[in-house]
């Protein structure tokens, strides 16, 4: 059975938070749906404010702790990525976006990521257009369709006749993210060898 690795990134502050759950339950979707493929699946989650303080030193003297740079290989080494941040301002937290503004530009690219977001309105749901689709565009890996929001109201709700609930947007987004890296080939692609989109999209089950 072939092992594939996940890496979580999570930028909640608190803990626990709502950043973590919808973390946990979007690896989950995921996991569950490589296991229907036959895919054994390695898990790990990367909680950015255990490493706040080494983001902050890197930012400044341009040089990784161990640990923060153990992170940063885990997320760059992964099959696939799933990417949490809570809402500040109308965008992604400033610890998330520092972060991944310590990861070489080139080091996801063709990686399948799964983006999600949580906040206290539904009025910040935009972010997943506006803010994080660009950021992992510019890093040049492959965002799931489906990405997920979650405002507070959201938890413990089934949805209605014009909205899907969150655990139902949360497998949908699983699901598609799940084929996206079980269709991914093993093995980083050349530097300079581009894999058409429309290849991707056509090497995806998402039935």
């Amino acid at each position: 059975m072939q092992t594939l690795k996940l890496v979580a990134v999570s930028a909640g502050l608190s803990s626990p938070s709502s950043t973590r759950l919808l973390t946990d339950r979007l690896v989950q979707a995921a996991r569950y749906r490589l296991a229907e493929q036959e895919y054994a699946v390695d898990v790990q989650v990367v909680e950015l404010r255990d490493l706040a303080v080494d983001i902050a030193k890197n930012l400044v003297t341009g040089f990784p702790s161990e640990k923060l740079e153990d992170a940063i290989d885990a997320v760059t080494g992964a099959d696939g990525v799933i990417a949490v941040t809570p809402v500040f301002t109308a965008s992604y937290s400033g610890l998330f976006k520092s972060f991944f503004d310590l990861i070489d530009p080139a080091a996801l690219t063709g990686t399948p990521v799964l983006v999600g977001a949580t906040g206290g309105t539904a009025r910040h749901s935009l972010v997943l257009d506006h803010a994080l689709r660009p950021l992992f565009a510019y890093l040049r890996a492959l965002v799931a369709p489906t990405a997920v929001y979650a405002a507070s109201e959201d938890w413990g709700s089934g949805g209605d006749a014009y909205t899907d609930g969150l655990p139902s947007r949360i497998n949908r987004a699983g699901r598609e993210f799940a084929d996206m890296v079980a269709a991914r080939p093993r093995g980083r692609a050349d530097e300079d060898e581009i894999i058409p989109f429309e290849r991707q999209l056509a090497d995806l089950r998402l039935d």
